[in-house]
């Protein structure tokens, strides 16, 4: 059974970075793709980023794109969310999601059939 357990959120300032951790536990690691999705209050959840199995093609939404760095070390089988010059706007409960379907079909949640409770992130002006 795969279970997926995030942390790292906290409140921060307009400027400030945060790294987001997701720990998965189970077996296979290496053969799952995984994700960082968000939900805002009152928005449905979006794609944030994704890493490919192996770890060499990754993904991100225009939004982030420049700012948030996705990275995973399957010794420890973990992902990492890093997140520089936050904004308001990034305020979210961020969810890890892990996954052997498509690759393709990265920004779907249907993709994930595993996912974490979520780790909230409040950015403040």
């Amino acid at each position: 059974q795969v279970q997926l357990v995030e942390s790292g959120g906290e409140p921060v300032q307009t400027g400030d970075s945060l790294r987001l951790s997701c720990v998965f536990s189970g077996r296979f690691f290496i053969t799952h793709n995984v994700a960082w999705f968000r939900q805002a209050p009152g928005n449905e959840r979006e794609f944030v980023a994704g890493i490919r199995a192996r770890g060499f093609i990754t993904n991100y939404a225009d939004s982030i794109t420049g700012r948030f760095t996705i990275s995973r070390d399957n010794d420890k089988s973990t992902v990492y969310l890093q997140m520089n010059s936050l904004k308001a706007d990034d305020t979210a409960v961020y969810y890890c999601a892990a996954g052997t379907g498509s690759a393709h079909l990265y920004h779907l949640e249907s993709t994930y059939r595993y996912w974490g409770q979520g780790t909230q992130v409040t950015v403040s002006s």
